[in-house]
Formats: structure tokens, sequence, C-alpha cells
């Protein structure tokens, strides 16, 4: 049986909070490719042009298209 978890301050922590008797020995790989392992840029640059009909000004003034804020 696998289970799935994260590191927080030195410590497996597994999701879910499997029933299993204090002592278990367990074994621990990292997931290739696992949050963490990349940047933020590089796991959102498959979306990288995929947005169709967007205006021209989009990246300069996405605060007015998103919040109606002022056009720069």
């Amino acid at each position: 049986m696998k289970y799935a978890g994260t590191i927080k301050g030195g410590v497996v922590v597994l999701e879910g909070a499997p029933a299993l008797a204090e002592g278990t020995r367990v074994e621990v790989e990292p997931v290739v490719g696992a949050t963490g392992s990349t940047s933020l840029g590089q796991r959102l640059k498959q979306f990288s042009g995929t947005a169709k009909r967007l205006p021209r000004d989009m990246a300069r003034n996405h605060d007015h298209y998103l919040h109606g804020r002022p056009k720069k």
C-alpha cells in the first residue's frame, strides 16, 4: 500500500492520517517532478501562449482588465 505525504519541519507527514502503529517501519522515496523540485515558472510554462483573443495590452494593463483600475 502507498501513502502520499510531505515533509514539514524535517518530518514526513502523511495525507489522511493513516492508522499506522507506532514504530511501523516505512520506506520513503522522493517523487521526481513533485512540487518543490521545479519552480512555479517552470511548472506554468506549459500554459504559455495558450490564452486566445486577449487585448494586445493585457500584460501592461492586467489590473485594468481584472480589477477595473485605470489603464497605464
